[in-house]
């Protein structure tokens, strides 16, 4: 069965203060990793933004069994499962050595790029020829709902700015994950292990939008929600263990 399978060396840039993987920089990883394998199997950015169409992260679901640590050599296998109506659904598991160190599914929707309107998988993919699919599961989790917060506390706001953009001229997904994580102070999080990650991304942010971030924690778990005039934009739920 079909899938990518690549190897990045976990540099000091990729790490925090504990000389952990950054969860933006995993993301990054595993959004490289996610588009080698489109475009070894013919739906890349270069296959697909000719015809005025692109795909956006819908959702981000990780477990990690222990932290990633500075100078490890992280293996990233990937594949797409067969596509539904409007959902493209990519798994992955991932590697230090033989070691398995975490697993992940991920949820992107096929937009029209003029519109950012949602496209059926047909658009591009009409003619039901396999891409190399391969519908192993990496995790079972069909769990992708975070229930609003009601009673979060505001913890800090910022504005879009040029960094957080990227080519669809909007906030680069894997940005969320260092301003959600920002909501926690480094000493709340110098004895933690992030140990699972749910990620919503419920409207785009644009340059210029003023964001606030509130937080709700109940046990080891931490809801933040980012909202814009009020709006949430996008959801994060983080679960830890301790160090």
């Amino acid at each position: 069965m079909y899938r990518n399978i690549h190897t990045y060396d976990i540099r000091y840039t990729d790490v925090d203060f504990k000389d952990e993987l950054k969860l933006s920089s995993l993301l990054s990883v595993l959004e490289e990793s996610a588009c080698y394998s489109a475009d070894e199997l013919g739906f890349g950015y270069d296959d697909i933004s000719p015809k005025g169409i692109g795909f956006i992260l819908a959702n981000w679901y990780i477990e990690l069994y222990r932290p990633i640590k500075l100078k490890e050599k992280l293996t990233v296998h990937t594949w797409p499962r067969t596509p539904k109506n409007t959902i493209f659904i990519r798994d992955f598991e991932l590697y230090s050595g033989k070691e398995k160190v975490g697993v992940g599914t991920t949820r992107w929707c096929m937009v029209d790029l003029a519109t950012f309107s949602i496209l059926p998988t047909s658009a591009f993919f009409g003619d039901g020829t396999n891409r190399g699919y391969n519908d192993t599961h990496a995790v079972e989790f069909n769990s992708w709902r975070i229930l609003p917060l009601k009673d979060g506390e505001k913890k800090y706001e910022k504005y879009v700015s040029y960094s957080d953009y990227d080519h669809y001229n909007h906030v680069n997904n894997t940005k969320y994950a260092d301003m959600c994580l920002d909501a926690f102070s480094v000493q709340e999080l110098e004895n933690k292990h992030l140990e699972k990650v749910l990620i919503t991304y419920v409207k785009q942010c644009k340059y210029g939008e003023l964001i606030e971030f509130y937080r709700a924690d109940e046990g080891n778990t931490s809801v933040i929600e980012g909202r814009v005039d009020g709006e949430p934009r996008v959801r994060v739920k983080f679960t830890f263990s301790e160090r």
